[in-house]
């Protein structure tokens, strides 16, 4: 991998991760697009990885909210307090909607590696993801904010994160139709994706940092990992900041219009 391509796909990466539109499948889709030869076993690596430097930009952004969440949640654990506030209560249910991804990328592990290789799946799991989009603003209501979140608008919103382990299923468009299927405003929703894209970003961030070993070559291929990090870490703050502000007064329409675009483009020249 050279520095040019670790430079595009850090944009690439930092852009679509926060963005409803899929980070791993335009990661999948791009070095198809431009026929690049990326060695296999630096693919998957390299996407994690990248992956970091967006979960950098989410906990700088949010840094406030989740040194509040954390504090709060380890003052009600000690003081036997659990839900005593508000930011407490919030770390319960961060736990929770981490759960059902931490278990799928414990038992689907290889089927998600394998798929990051197929530019076909990756389609298929983008036009998942646009239909997705279109339910939950035809079936959600909107009504709701976080102040009224319970254990199962987490739990829900965890379920649509574990589908979002396959290239192709938005991480945050995914987790938000959950939260719009819970009648959850789009802003709402989107706060407390991101929220929850941390521990589950984490953990897989620290899951790949032992992969390194199988890559060959890897000390030639430590700088593009570091420039790919580094360049998806700013993209990827400006982005949170720019959906949040959009999505106050936005639908999630023209993400599910531009993935459905994507997915006729790539049948007819990537596939």
């Amino acid at each position: 991998m050279t520095i040019f391509q670790a430079i595009i796909l850090g944009i690439v990466q930092g852009l679509t991760e926060f963005l409803p539109i899929s980070s791993s499948g335009h990661l999948v889709l791009v070095p198809h697009l431009f026929n690049w030869s990326i060695p296999e076993d630096q693919v998957f690596v390299f996407d994690m990885l990248v992956q970091a430097g967006t979960l950098v930009a989410v906990v700088l952004y949010f840094w406030n909210d989740l040194w509040a969440i954390l504090t709060a949640w380890i003052k009600g654990v000690f003081n036997k307090k659990p839900f005593e506030t508000n930011e407490a209560k919030m770390g319960w249910l961060l736990i929770l909607a981490t759960v059902p991804g931490v278990l799928g990328g414990l038992f689907l592990d290889e089927m998600i590696e394998s798929a990051f290789n197929s530019a076909g799946m990756t389609v298929v799991f983008l036009a998942i993801t646009a239909i997705l989009l279109s339910l939950g603003e035809w079936l959600g209501k909107k009504e709701r904010g976080l102040d009224s979140f319970n254990w199962i608008d987490a739990l829900v919103m965890g379920l649509f994160q574990m589908l979002a382990l396959f290239p192709g299923i938005s991480r945050s468009g995914s987790t938000i139709t959950g939260g719009l299927l819970r009648n959850v405003d789009r802003s709402s929703a989107a706060r407390f994706s991101f929220l929850m894209s941390v521990p589950i970003m984490f953990g897989a961030s620290v899951m790949t940092i032992f992969d390194l070993g199988s890559v060959s070559n890897v000390s030639s291929f430590l700088p593009a990992l570091i420039v790919g990090f580094l360049v998806a870490g700013v993209v990827g703050y400006l982005s949170i900041r720019w959906l949040l502000n959009y999505l106050m007064n936005h639908s999630l329409g023209k993400f599910s219009l531009y993935l459905m675009v994507v997915c006729i483009l790539s049948v007819l020249f990537v596939l």
